[in-house]
């Protein structure tokens, strides 16, 4: 039967339609019916008390735009309902600053107790409920001994720090994390140790009782190898040791003296600091800074990542390892083996995924995004056919994308989706997904999580240092954006969950969809293990778009899976699909 000149309402409105689709079966693709609109009316107020900008307003009901009128069958989606959760090294990661997560103890610091606590709301291990966020792994900003608040400057690399809790706290959170099917990788930082740790403090001690006429021997004190110390006063990066004649290096700060990593003593305590860990069940590291082990020398560096990475592969062949490289040619430390390098060109304030989901300029269209995807992709195989994406939109040296998008819902929804859809591990950085403030200062950026907007329990002070006034929170808490079905959290929600429906998003070899032609569209497919999804994204932010694109030559029957932004949904008339401004759909 046609449908011709027919305008029909759709059932219930954006993402609430979407999250309830989920849970529904349909067994064909025929006919649609209709029904009006549900009522949504949410109040949205900030959560917490680390704001400048308290916002309460109720949220209005969503208004949808009428149909365009299409001559044809509607086909109404097939949405998927089953998770296909792989266990492999394609995970949705969650970087947690413990400090700043959950207080279970009321001393304001956040700590390994809260977040045990808080796991079931990061994945619940239950594939039948809907209120988990979905992320399969959690990556654990330092942990160790640590003056400092963010504890990149470690003083010991085999214990935990007492404001986070004890070894048997981190136990127990493996433990839970295992049951849950969440993998745990933790920072480690090689690139520098802390004045206080006690190779440095021997190394000085021993510098310091020197003779002026005898040089440094390292079979005197072998810790004089593992920093890099000048005699005499030195400029630049190098601070005095102590009260000894000497100078250390210290690239990052005067409080973290670059450890040597030419000295294989260096390397041993590394492995043994390695399989400490592993032991413990960790499932792999994070390394900060490695592109800064030797600067600006990346032949080096990826000596040391190859070093490194065969080493923790000889413990654990299935471990983890992702790098920190702040460059271009982050692709370059795959050749070391690791599994991962992060990819900054889609992150911040000029990254690929912002520029996108702004949509304020056109060179950054549908079509941009697409072939950003098709370049990773051939740059990240021109030198590992094993290496898995780390895109991120976010983490803790980076201004929070509410910040960095103005705070426009629509847009923080729109960069999360376009993540949600690219290869490899995602990296949500905590508080992003209910877009949580912080800007300016790196304390800024470590700011508490918002919980609830009324019940203090678990609420984190945040750093010291970090300025109240300056941290501005415009959206609801967790606890209020978990009832609002529009909520940006809801929205990343469900965008993780397409992830664990679809496996092909994360591991599918990435192809344009020649087909389309408009560049509003980013219009890629993804095949792995002999199944292909197309992927449709219209990135006009105020446009909604019809999409001609045949079932026949593209191998799709309908619409399996939706993000949208707003009220309005994506449908499909035959050949045509229908997508409003920022909409997302998997097509199968």
């Amino acid at each position: 039967m046609k449908k011709k000149n027919m305008i029909l309402k759709r059932t219930v409105t954006g993402l609430a339609a979407s999250l309830l689709a989920v849970s529904m079966i349909f067994t064909g693709c025929g006919k649609s019916n209709s029904n009006s609109s549900s009522n949504n009316n949410v109040n949205n107020t900030t959560g917490g008390a680390v704001t400048s900008e308290n916002v309460t307003t109720a949220r209005p009901e969503p208004e949808t735009s009428p149909r365009i009128e299409l001559e044809g069958e509607e086909v109404p989606a097939q949405l998927a309902n089953t998770l296909n959760v792989i266990d492999d090294k394609n995970r949705n990661y969650y970087e947690i600053f413990v400090g700043s997560f959950y207080d279970s103890n009321g001393d304001g610091m956040g700590d390994l107790q809260g977040v045990i606590q808080k796991l079931d709301y990061i994945n619940d291990g239950d594939p039948n409920t809907d209120t988990d966020l979905g992320c399969n792994g959690i990556w654990l900003m330092p942990i160790n001994p640590s003056p400092s608040y963010h504890k990149y400057d470690v003083k010991d690399y085999k214990a935990i720090d007492e404001q986070y809790g004890t070894m048997d706290d981190f136990k127990q959170l493996i433990e839970e994390c295992n049951k849950r099917g969440i993998t745990v990788i933790i920072d480690l930082v090689m690139n520098h140790s802390a004045l206080g740790n006690q190779w440095f403090r021997d190394a000085v001690t021993y510098l310091k009782d020197l003779p002026d006429d005898k040089e440094p021997n390292t079979a005197e004190c072998k810790y004089v190898g593992y920093y890099t110390f000048v005699k005499g006063q030195a400029v630049g990066n190098y601070y005095q040791a102590g009260s000894s004649a000497y100078y250390y290096e210290g690239m990052f700060s005067q409080q973290m003296p670059d450890l040597n990593l030419d000295n294989p003593d260096v390397r041993a305590e590394f492995e043994e600091i390695a399989k400490f860990w592993l032991d413990l069940g960790v499932g792999g590291f994070r390394l900060d800074a490695a592109k800064e082990y030797f600067s600006g020398q990346t032949d080096k560096n990826v000596e040391v990542l190859t070093w490194f990475n065969n080493y923790v592969k000889s413990v654990n062949p299935n471990a983890y390892i992702v790098a920190e490289t702040w460059t271009p040619e982050f692709a370059r430390y795959l050749d070391s083996g690791i599994d991962s390098a992060f990819d900054f060109s889609y992150s911040g304030i000029d990254g690929n995924l912002t520029f996108t989901a702004r949509n304020s300029d056109p060179t950054y269209d549908g079509l941009y995004f697409a072939n950003c995807l098709l370049r990773t992709q051939e740059n990240v195989l021109s030198h590992s056919t094993t290496a898995v994406q780390a895109p991120f939109l976010s983490n803790h040296d980076i201004n929070r994308p509410a910040a960095f998008l103005a705070y426009g819902e629509e847009k923080i929804k729109f960069a999360h989706g376009l993540l949600s859809i690219m290869n490899g591990s995602p990296f949500i950085y905590y508080g992003d997904e209910i877009g949580l403030g912080g800007s300016g200062a790196d304390e800024n950026k470590r700011s508490p999580m918002i919980w609830s907007g009324t019940d203090p329990t678990g609420q984190c002070t945040g750093p010291v240092n970090m300025k109240k006034d300056e941290v501005i929170n415009k959206f609801a808490s967790v606890e209020e954006q978990l009832q609002d079905p529009y909520s940006i959290l809801n929205y990343v929600k469900h965008a993780m969950k397409l992830r664990n429906m679809f496996p092909e998003i994360a591991r599918g070899t990435v192809a344009l969809v020649e087909e389309v032609t408009d560049t509003d569209i980013c219009a890629i497919s993804k095949t792995y293990n002999g199944s292909k999804i197309i992927i449709l994204a219209n990135t006009n932010k105020a446009e909604t778009k019809c999409v001609p694109l045949s079932r026949a030559n593209n191998g799709y029957t309908c619409i399996q899976g939706i993000l949208t932004v707003g009220a309005d949904q994506p449908y499909q008339v035959e050949d045509t699909i229908v997508l409003p401004p920022n909409a997302i759909v998997i097509l199968k």
